[in-house]
């Protein structure tokens, strides 16, 4: 494989932007330092000032592979995510089949050994059935186990009290995630609003069905439950002010024993966005009020959110099309992340550094990912050259999601990714894809 050497690069990396050349040889980065000679053959970039910064990891993606693929593949939801500086995900189990023994989600594995240009893990799924499989998880080689506490896409609902308190009290400290909604109380608010609106319930109302209560009920529990057993837990798409209460930030993220991720679409919209995207915003869980999304972004800079990520989830322009009771909830966002966030620090919300932070360092270190979140010597060589300032607007013809459209369609963003490295293979290339090297297993320290 070739060699690289890129030059006259601005670094952001460990709270730092520095000028900076960086050396790759083989799958790894070997130097990083002011302007120095190298004496075996390498491929030459001139960064031309522009910026470096370490692969994104994305911990929560809907990859929909096996079973949903008239919605995205793995192949081409990694594409997606390489041309928006993604360089490792981490898929959920809500597949079809579900990933809920250890069999299926090898097969996962397989799939994306094949087809992944980006690096890959799949977090184990769980039912109210199938403990002694997540007995047999390895925690070194994959990120999680997934518990949907509240109902998503998929069949695969745990909200039982017995079972609940058996994973969090008796697996082998592995890292547990969940999806936190009381879905009892969902299925009550959904039947008020059904009574109030009959069949044309306004896509507003989700953020009312789905509201602060409903996350909070669920979250609060799954956080007692951790503290309980002293579960590694990790809670995902933080939607409201009022979990914030549930979180830390006064320690470091590495004696945190309870974590948490926030998404971009929830930060970015709010409730007023209903009016002009309708079921392009619908997830779970919802998008709610502003003050929400403003509370949210001061707990992320703040260190109380502890990493940003996507919740990918796509489904077809036909399926989102329906009315409110029958489009799904999930939105594709894995190819505009870095966008979104860009266009934060062009608003002078946040700085390069914090973006790198929450989006590449923070992930590695939560999940203790082996070698990667950082431009370091020795670390694997997943990186990205973006130009923070080019202007490009998102249209049919640049969306690489399958499922073909984007809340953020005819969007003008600030800011490129121009290529991706991923374990020292230049696998992007401002529009361009070299298709047959493919990524890797992601492994963790634990």
């Amino acid at each position: 494989m070739p060699n690289y050497i890129i030059r006259n690069a601005q670094l952001i990396n460990d709270g730092k932007i520095r000028a900076l050349d960086v050396l790759i040889k083989g799958k790894r980065i070997e130097r990083i330092d002011s302007s120095f000679d190298v004496k075996f053959r390498v491929t030459e970039i001139d960064a031309g000032n522009l910026h470096v910064m370490p692969g994104i990891i994305d911990d929560q993606v809907h990859f929909r592979e096996p079973g949903l693929t008239n919605k995205a593949t793995i192949y081409t939801e990694a594409k997606a995510a390489l041309a928006g500086g993604v360089t490792s995900f981490m898929e959920m189990p809500n597949t079809k089949p579900p990933a809920t023994t250890i069999e299926l989600l090898e097969q996962k594995y397989q799939i994306a050994s094949q087809t992944s240009l980006a690096n890959y893990t799949f977090y184990m799924g769980t039912s109210l059935n199938n403990f002694d499989e997540l007995l047999k998880v390895d925690k070194q080689k994959v990120c999680g186990i997934k518990v949907f506490m509240g109902s998503s896409t998929g069949d695969m609902l745990v909200d039982d009290a017995e079972v609940l308190e058996k994973i969090f009290g008796e697996l082998d400290d592995i890292l547990i995630a969940t999806h936190c909604e009381d879905d009892k109380l969902v299925q009550q608010r959904l039947q008020m609003y059904k009574e109030r609106y009959g069949d044309n319930i306004p896509f507003e109302c989700h953020a009312e069905i789905r509201n602060e209560e409903v996350c909070y009920n669920s979250s609060s529990f799954a956080v007692e439950l951790a503290k309980k057993y002293n579960t590694r837990l990790h809670v995902l798409h933080i939607s409201t002010a009022n979990e914030l209460k549930l979180f830390r930030n006064d320690i470091p993220l590495k004696n945190k024993r309870i974590t948490n991720e926030v998404c971009v679409h929830h930060l970015w919209f709010d409730k007023n966005d209903y009016d002009r995207l309708g079921s392009k915003i619908k997830c779970n869980p919802s998008i709610k009020e502003a003050h929400h999304k403003k509370a949210l972004f001061e707990a992320m800079l703040d260190d109380t959110l502890d990493v940003i990520a996507t919740d990918h989830a796509p489904h077809t322009i036909e399926e989102k099309n329906s009315d409110y009771i029958n489009a799904p909830s999930g939105l594709p966002l894995v190819q505009h992340s870095l966008n979104i966030m860009l266009e934060f620090y062009h608003q002078r919300k946040i700085g390069l550094e914090k973006i790198v932070d929450k989006m590449c360092h923070k992930p590695a270190e939560c999940f203790k990912i082996k070698d990667r979140g950082y431009l370091y010597e020795g670390y694997m060589a997943d990186l990205v050259l973006l130009d923070v300032n080019e202007k490009w607007k998102v249209t049919p013809d640049n969306i690489l999601y399958k499922c073909a459209w984007s809340s953020f369609e005819k969007y003008e963003f600030t800011g490129t990714v121009l290529k991706t490295f991923v374990n020292g293979n230049l696998v992007y290339d401002n529009g361009k894809f070299e298709e047959n090297i493919k990524g890797e297993r992601l492994e963790f320290a634990r």
